[in-house]
C-alpha cells in the first residue's frame, strides 16, 4: 500500500473512532448492567414525569473549574448531569436542562447564591457550588447542595425537588393524638395574667413547615375532608365511628402515620402527679384497633430490651448505669433502602414495643431495628425495677421491628361496615327523646384498597418528645434548639415522604457507583486473622525487651554516668540484639499481610497491560489471514 493510501487509513480510523464516540454519547440508548440498576430510572420517576403540567427548568450548577476539587466529586457531578439528561429525556418535553460552571467572581456564581445554594468550601480555602435549582413559573425549589454520601437516594431527591416546585399550597395533615405536641390556643385570660404560654413540641414546628396541620378530637365521629395524610399519634378512646373513618381512609389509598407506645413517659409522670393529689392513674400505653385486621401485630404491655444498644441513664452523682429499655440505636440498626431513614445517624427510643408484620402479598420494609440480644420484657415488671434488674429480666430472642413501612392493598377492619351509633345510656335522658336527625347517605364502605395504600407504623411516642431529642437553649434572648440526635429528622422525613405522591412513595434507595473491591479487602480481612495473634505477641515480647533494656541504660551513677560493667554491658547488647532480631520478624509479618494482595494487584496490572496487546495482535492474525484467503 502506498504511503498516502496509509496516511488517508489512519486518519479515516481517527474520524470513524471519533465520530462513534460522539454518536455514543448522544443516541439516547443506555444499557445498564448494574445489579441495582443505579444507571435507569424507575418506573415511579417516570410515572412521575409524565403528569408535569407545566414546563420544568433545571439548573444545575457545578463549578467544575475549580482547583483542587477531589475526584470523588468530579465523578459524581457527571454522573448527576448524566442522570439529569435521562430526566430531560424521559419527560417528553417538559423538563429543560441548563448546565451552568459558577466560576468565581461571575454572574452565574450570583445566580447560584440568589438561588439559595451553599457553596462548600475545599482544604484550599476556595469555594465552589454543587446543587440544583428547579423553576416551574413563579415557584422555585432547590437542593442546596449535593453530598456524595446520599449518592443511594439520589433519584429520589431529584424527584421529590420536581414534584414539591409544582406543589402550589400546603398539604394538609389530619393529626390525631392523645399527646401535648402542638402548643394549646391562646387563652385571653392567661394573657391577662401576663402568664407564659405553654409551648408544644418542636416536631409540630417542623410539621407545620411542610404541612397545613388539621387536629382531629378523639370525640369526632368522622375526618376533616381534603386530608392529604393521617397521622395518629399515642391514641386513646377513640369513637368507634371515627376509627372506622381511619380504616376507610386507608383502604382509600392515602397515607396513614401510626405511632402507639406500651409505656408513654408523658402519661407516666402524669400519672406520679395525679398520684400526689389522690388523682387516677392515666393509662400510660396506646394501642390502634385496625393493625390487626391491617396485619400488623402489637403487643401494648411488652417493652424491647436490647442488651447492646442500652443507653447510659446517670443514677446520681458520678453513677452511671446501662439502661437497656432505653434504645440507643445507630445506623446499623436503619434500613440503607429507605429514604427516611437512610442517612440517620443515630435514634433515641424509651421504652418502645416491637412489631410483627403479615406481608400477604405486600410490600414489606423494615425500618428500624433493635440488635440480635434484644428481647420483650412485661411493662408492668417495670414499674419499681432497676437497670440491673431489668437487664436480667431479658432474654435475647433475636431483632424486634420498632418501624416498619407496608405498601400494598389492605383489608378492612370493619367488614360489617360502618358502626352503628350507639343509644343513650339512659332513654328517659333529654337526649334520647329529642327526635334524630336523618343521617346523609354514606358512600359504600370499602371492603379493600381500592388501590396501593401506604402504612408506616412505629412502636413508640416518647421520641417525638423535646425532651429525647433536641436541647432548648436561650440564645441572645432567642430561643434555639440543639438537636440531641436525629429523632426530629425522622420525623420530618417520616410525613414528608408520606406526603408525597405515590410515585416518590415507590422509590427506593439504590446503591451507590463506586464499587468497593470487596476481593481485595476480603483478602486483608483473612490476612489480619491468621497474622494479627503472631503479630500481637511479637508486639508484647518487643515492648518487655524494651522495657528492661530502658531499666538497664537508666542504672547510673550520680554523675549520671553508665555503670558498665561486663555483666550490665553484655545484658544491655544481648537485648539490643533481641529488639533487632524482633523488629525484622515484625517487618517480615507485615510483609507476609500484603503478599497476597500485591500478587492480586500485579496480576491485574499484568492482565491490563498484556490482555489489550493480545487482542490486537490476535486480531492482526486473523485480519493478515482473511485478507491474503
Amino acid at each position: 500500500m502506498k504511503p498516502g493510501l496509509k496516511t488517508l487509513s489512519v486518519a479515516l480510523l481517527l474520524l470513524g473512532l471519533i465520530l462513534v464516540n460522539y454518536l455514543a454519547s448522544r443516541l439516547p440508548i443506555r444499557a445498564d448492567a448494574t445489579a441495582e440498576h443505579i444507571y435507569t430510572l424507575s418506573d415511579g420517576t417516570k410515572s412521575l414525569l409524565s403528569k408535569i403540567e407545566e414546563p420544568v427548568v433545571l439548573d444545575y450548577y457545578f463549578t467544575r473549574s475549580a482547583s483542587g476539587l477531589p475526584i470523588q466529586y468530579k465523578n459524581y457531578a457527571e454522573r448527576i448531569r448524566e442522570m439529569l439528561r435521562q430526566y430531560v429525556r424521559a419527560s417528553g418535553g417538559k423538563l429543560t436542562l441548563n448546565v451552568i460552571d459558577p466560576r468565581p467572581d461571575t454572574q452565574e456564581e450570583e445566580r447560584a447564591g440568589a438561588a439559595g445554594l451553599q457553596p462548600q468550601r475545599l482544604a484550599t480555602g476556595e469555594t465552589f457550588y454543587f446543587g440544583l435549582v428547579a423553576i416551574q413559573a413563579d415557584q422555585q425549589k432547590e437542593i442546596s447542595s449535593f453530598n456524595p454520601q446520599r449518592e443511594s437516594f439520589l433519584e429520589y431527591d431529584i424527584s421529590q425537588l420536581i414534584y414539591s416546585v409544582q406543589a402550589v399550597a400546603k398539604k394538609k395533615l389530619g393529626l390525631i393524638t392523645s399527646l401535648p405536641l402542638q402548643a394549646p390556643p391562646m387563652n385571653p385570660m392567661m394573657m391577662m395574667q401576663q402568664r407564659q404560654r405553654p409551648t408544644g413540641q418542636l416536631v409540630a414546628d417542623e410539621w407545620a413547615k411542610t404541612f397545613e396541620i388539621v387536629p382531629v378530637e378523639a370525640s369526632a365521629t368522622s375526618l376533616p375532608a381534603g386530608l392529604d395524610v393521617l397521622a395518629v399519634i399515642h391514641p386513646q378512646n377513640l369513637t368507634p365511628k371515627l376509627e372506622f373513618a381511619i380504616d376507610q381512609f386507608l383502604l382509600e389509598g392515602k397515607p396513614v402515620f401510626v405511632a402507639v407506645d406500651p409505656a408513654s413517659q408523658y402519661f407516666k409522670r402524669m400519672g406520679g402527679q395525679n398520684a400526689m393529689f389522690g388523682g387516677p392513674q392515666p393509662n400510660v400505653s396506646s394501642d390502634l384497633p385496625m393493625l390487626k385486621a391491617w396485619g400488623v401485630t402489637y403487643n401494648p404491655q411488652n417493652v424491647v430490651g436490647d442488651l447492646d444498644n442500652a443507653t447510659s441513664v446517670q443514677t446520681g452523682p458520678g453513677g452511671v448505669v446501662r439502661y437497656p429499655i432505653w434504645l440507643s440505636l445507630t445506623e446499623d440498626s436503619f434500613s440503607k433502602q429507605a429514604t427516611m431513614v437512610g442517612q440517620l445517624k443515630s435514634l433515641l427510643f424509651v421504652e418502645s414495643g416491637s412489631l410483627t408484620v403479615d406481608a400477604s402479598g405486600r410490600t414489606v420494609m423494615p425500618l428500624i431495628e433493635s440488635s440480635a440480644h434484644s428481647g420483650d420484657v412485661p411493662a408492668m415488671t417495670l414499674q419499681f425495677a432497676q437497670p440491673d434488674d431489668v437487664a436480667r429480666q431479658i432474654t435475647p430472642t433475636g431483632k424486634k421491628t420498632i418501624a416498619v413501612l407496608i405498601t400494598g392493598k389492605f383489608s378492612t377492619a370493619f367488614p360489617d361496615g360502618a358502626p352503628k351509633e350507639e343509644p343513650p345510656a339512659d332513654p328517659n335522658s333529654k337526649e334520647a327523646k329529642e327526635p334524630k336527625k336523618p343521617e346523609p347517605a354514606a358512600a359504600p364502605a370499602l371492603k379493600s384498597s381500592s388501590s396501593s395504600s401506604t402504612l408506616f407504623v412505629i412502636a413508640d411516642t416518647d421520641w417525638l418528645f423535646d425532651d429525647y431529642s433536641v436541647e432548648r437553649l436561650n440564645f441572645l434572648g432567642t430561643q434555639a434548639a440543639r438537636p440531641l440526635n436525629d429523632n426530629l429528622a425522622l420525623a420530618s422525613n417520616s410525613l414528608e415522604f408520606l406526603g408525597g405522591s405515590k410515585d416518590l412513595i415507590s422509590l427506593r434507595g439504590k446503591g451507590s457507583s463506586v464499587r468497593p473491591f470487596t476481593v481485595v479487602r476480603n483478602m486483608e480481612i483473612e490476612a489480619q486473622k491468621r497474622y494479627q495473634d503472631q503479630l500481637t505477641a511479637l508486639e508484647g515480647r518487643l515492648a518487655d525487651v524494651q522495657k528492661k533494656l530502658g531499666d538497664l541504660q537508666g542504672k547510673s551513677n550520680e554523675g549520671n554516668r553508665l555503670i558498665a560493667t561486663p555483666e550490665v554491658q553484655k545484658a544491655i547488647e544481648d537485648f539490643q540484639a533481641q529488639q533487632a532480631t524482633m523488629r525484622g520478624e515484625r517487618r517480615e509479618i507485615r510483609k507476609a499481610l500484603r503478599e497476597d494482595i500485591e500478587f492480586l494487584e500485579n496480576s491485574l496490572l499484568a492482565i491490563n497491560l498484556l490482555v489489550p496487546v493480545i487482542l490486537v495482535v490476535l486480531f492482526g492474525f486473523w485480519f493478515q489471514r482473511e485478507r491474503r484467503a
